[in-house]
């Protein structure tokens, strides 16, 4: 059996993004030393070992001073990957130099657009100049997996403004990128006052140039919404598309761990408070074949034979240009990414059907 993966989730956030549903808290040092403790006493708890690492939030950057300490606490593979998630804000030398000198090698970075306007629009703190900087003094520090966030589809963005952000950063030293549709969630001020946004055709085409523009840049298209470059995938995302094991630690974290899944309830205090970690039960015993096919099919690699032919039955309804079959291997094409919870519902209705 394969090392896990670890999630940790550090809730932590100077300012609430308009369009961020994830659990996060406003930032104070104390609470930060006491949350990174509970983390520590967790990790003890559990005791596994670990291939991959994965700091998300929230802003995990905000955490930089106990990260140190809290990778010290677990049993990492050699080999590992240890990725925290940052804000172009919080990304001066010295914070970098204590990430690197504790083992951190991936960055993932919040960049969303290289148009200002735009940044503003999603009530971002940073300008994409400070953006930039922070990938090239990342660079310097010595990190080589360097992985960009942006997002389409948003307030003011048409084909020129996403050319022209993909163009400024395939200039910068970054291995990986990741790119989301803009997608409104209910309990966020967004989801309270929608903004003005791109028709659903406009965002079909901005994703679908995204893919070619990256493709042509280096980017293997390996997951919906994600491209690496040289192999460089994330590798503990991949855990989550591949139905591997992972464990979540913190507010709000999910694990799928000894085969259950569970969660961790959206409170910080709770957290700190508790001897450990509460775990809520979200699913007893997940049904494999039904998430490997949901998850697989997020992957440009698709499912296995086995596992299509018992989806068969629902392919006449899928149109030809949305999935293909090669080596044995059924997956999802660029527009079919564009229309995949529809696709997979319409297969998993006929799971049982051969």
């Amino acid at each position: 059996m394969s090392d896990l993966g670890l999630y940790i989730h550090v809730p932590f956030c100077r300012k609430k993004c308009p369009y961020c549903d994830f659990y996060s808290v406003g930032f104070r040092e104390d609470t930060a030393e006491q949350y990174a403790n509970a983390i520590i006493r967790n990790l003890r708890y559990y005791n596994e070992n670990y291939d991959t690492v994965y700091f998300g939030g929230g802003t995990p950057i905000l955490l930089a001073q106990h990260i140190p300490r809290i990778l010290a606490e677990c049993n990492i593979a050699a080999n590992a990957e240890i990725t925290v998630e940052c804000n172009p804000c919080e990304m001066g030398r010295e914070t970098l130099e204590i990430l690197y000198g504790a083992g951190v090698n991936r960055l993932s970075i919040g960049v969303q657009s290289a148009v200002n306007t735009e940044l503003r629009s999603l009530g971002r703190t940073h300008t994409y100049e400070q953006a930039e900087r922070a990938v090239i003094t990342a660079h310097e520090v010595g990190f080589d997996e360097i992985s960009v966030d942006i997002m389409l589809g948003i307030p003011e963005q048409d084909l020129s403004s996403m050319t022209y952000t993909i163009n400024r950063l395939c200039e910068l030293p970054i291995t990986h990128v990741s790119a989301y549709l803009l997608k409104i969630e209910p309990n966020t001020v967004f989801g309270k006052k929608p903004p003005v946004l791109p028709d659903e055709e406009t965002s079909a085409e901005l994703y679908l140039s995204a893919v070619k523009m990256l493709t042509y840049n280096g980017f293997d298209h390996y997951e919906i919404s994600n491209f690496a470059k040289c192999g460089n995938t994330s590798r503990h995302n991949l855990k989550y598309w591949r139905r591997e094991e992972y464990l979540g630690v913190g507010a709000a974290a999910h694990s799928f761990y000894k085969g259950k899944r569970f969660a961790v309830a959206r409170n910080m205090h709770e957290f700190i408070e508790s001897p450990r970690q509460i775990e809520i039960t979200t699913d007893n015993a997940p049904d494999e074949t039904e998430e490997k096919i949901m998850l697989g099919l997020r992957l440009t690699e698709g499912i296995e034979e086995t596992l299509w032919e018992r989806v068969q039955c629902g392919l006449p309804f899928i149109p030809k240009q949305y999935c293909k079959i090669k080596n044995g291997r059924l997956s999802l094409t660029a527009e079919g990414f564009l229309v995949s919870n529809e696709i997979i519902s319409t297969l998993l209705a006929h799971l049982e059907e051969l």
